[in-house]
C-alpha cells in the first residue's frame, strides 16, 4: 500500500481510504472491515450524515466484532450539514456532532475531524474555540475541511491554531476541473475557467493533503465511467493500460490520481471485496508521464 504524508503531520497514511457512506448496503460489514486492513486501507472516512447516523453506528459495531485494535486505524469524519435544511459550523454544532460520531463509532476519539461543506454564516472563532475544546478533551486529533477554496480556508486559518491537514475535493478522470484551467492560462476557452481559486497549487504549497472523493463518477452523481458506453474511447485506454500495468480499469483510474505529485488519498466507496483488493494493489502504480496524458485526453480533455 502506498503511504502518503498527512498534511504537515509527521504521519504516513494509506494513500487509500475507505469511505463508508455505503457500508449500509454491505452484507458482511465485519468482513470488509478485515478485508480492507489486511490489504493495508487503515484509513476510513466518515460523516454524521450518511446513512442518518446509521453507517457510522454499523461500523462502530462491526469493528467490535473483529480483532483489530482501533490504535492500528484512522478514523476520520465529517460534520456541518444539516440535510435539507443548511450547513451549520456553530461551536454547538461541531461539539455536538462530534459526541454524536463518537457514541456511534463506538470510539473515544477521532483520528481526524473535517468541515464538510462550507458554511457562509460562520464564525471562525467560534469554529476555533470548537476545535480548541474538542483538541483539549482528546476526542479530536486533527482537522481539515472538505469542498473549501483557498480563501475560505485561510479566513478559517486566521482564527484557529490547528494546522489544516486535509480538504476533500471531487477528483478523477471524469472530474478534471481542479487541473484544467492550469493547463490553460491566460487562454479564453472554457477550459480556462478557474473554479476553485487554485486550490491544486494551494494545497501543495500548504501541504494540504487532498483526498479525492467519488473518483469514478462522472457528472453530478451520473454513475462509473469505467466500461459504460458512453465513454468507448476512454474506457479502451483504460482496458490496453489495465494489460499494461497488470491490473483492472478500476485500478488504472486509481493510479492516475496518485501518480500525480501532489500526494493525494483517494477516497472509494466500493464494498466489493475483489475491488477493494484490486485497488489496495494498484495503489502503488506509478503511471508513466506519456500514458498519464494519454488518459487525460481519451477523457474528452483537450491540451492548448
Amino acid at each position: 500500500m502506498k503511504q502518503v504524508k498527512f498534511g504537515q503531520t509527521d504521519l504516513d497514511v494509506p494513500s487509500i481510504i475507505l469511505g463508508c457512506m455505503r457500508i449500509i448496503s454491505s452484507n458482511d460489514p465485519v468482513r470488509v472491515i478485515e478485508s480492507v486492513v489486511e490489504n493495508g486501507i487503515t484509513f476510513f472516512d466518515h460523516a454524521d450524515i450518511y446513512g442518518q447516523g446509521e453507517c457510522e453506528t454499523i461500523f462502530g459495531s462491526a469493528l467490535k466484532e473483529t480483532a483489530i485494535k482501533r490504535e492500528e486505524l484512522f478514523i476520520q469524519s465529517k460534520c456541518g450539514i444539516v440535510p435539507g435544511e443548511m450547513f451549520d459550523f456553530s461551536k454547538r454544532h461541531i461539539i455536538e456532532a462530534v459526541e454524536g460520531s463518537l457514541k456511534r463509532l463506538q470510539t473515544d476519539y477521532l483520528d481526524s475531524l473535517l468541515l464538510h461543506r462550507p458554511d457562509t454564516l460562520f464564525d471562525p472563532a467560534e469554529v476555533a474555540e470548537a476545535f480548541d475544546l474538542l483538541e483539549q478533551q482528546g476526542k479530536v486529533r486533527y482537522f481539515g475541511v472538505s469542498n473549501q477554496n483557498p480563501g475560505q480556508i485561510e479566513l478559517l486559518k486566521k482564527y484557529v491554531k490547528q494546522p489544516l491537514v486535509a480538504n476533500q475535493l471531487q477528483f478523477g478522470i471524469k472530474h478534471t476541473e481542479m487541473i484544467d484551467s492550469g493547463f490553460h492560462v491566460n487562454m479564453n476557452d472554457t477550459f480556462a475557467t478557474n473554479r476553485d481559486g487554485g486550490v491544486l497549487e494551494y494545497s501543495r504549497l500548504n501541504d494540504m493533503t487532498i483526498q479525492a472523493w467519488s473518483p469514478y463518477q462522472y457528472g453530478h452523481f451520473e454513475g462509473v465511467f469505467i466500461d459504460h458506453e458512453k465513454f468507448p474511447e476512454l474506457n479502451q485506454k483504460l482496458h490496453q493500460l489495465a494489460d499494461k500495468y497488470e491490473t483492472t480499469p478500476t485500478g488504472i483510474a486509481s493510479a492516475w490520481i496518485l501518480t500525480h505529485p501532489a500526494n493525494m488519498q483517494v477516497i472509494v466507496g466500493t464494498m466489493n471485496l475483489q475491488r477493494l483488493k484490486e485497488i489496495a494493489h494498484a495503489s502503488q502504480i506509478k503511471l508513466s508521464r506519456k500514458d498519464w496524458y494519454q488518459i487525460y485526453l481519451a477523457a474528452g480533455n483537450v491540451l492548448p
